[in-house]
């Protein structure tokens, strides 16, 4: 699963499985113990956690390169790797 970008220990990662699970963009994240899925189009968690703190910055972080990550998406679903992203300074 690729890495796109890291900030505040937490780590995206955007990967695809046509696996019927999650129909909706989305990035994955890990934080320490923290796992989550979250929607690119709105920041909402599909799926697992993540402390509401870092959720608020991941969110933000969206919001930012939301542009980004929808082109990434577009590259994940086609099989080919997504570039990097800025971090969140």
């Amino acid at each position: 699963m690729p890495s796109i970008s890291m900030f505040y220990g937490i780590i995206i990662y955007m990967f695809f499985f046509d696996d019927k699970k999650h129909h909706r963009p989305h990035i994955h994240t890990n934080y320490g113990e923290y796992d989550a899925v979250i929607a690119i189009d709105d920041g909402e968690i599909i799926e697992g956690k993540l402390p509401k703190k870092k959720l608020k910055l991941v969110q933000a972080w969206i919001e930012i390169h939301h542009e980004e990550l929808l082109a990434d998406w577009k590259l994940a679903v086609k099989g080919q790797l997504p570039f990097k992203i800025d971090p969140l300074k």
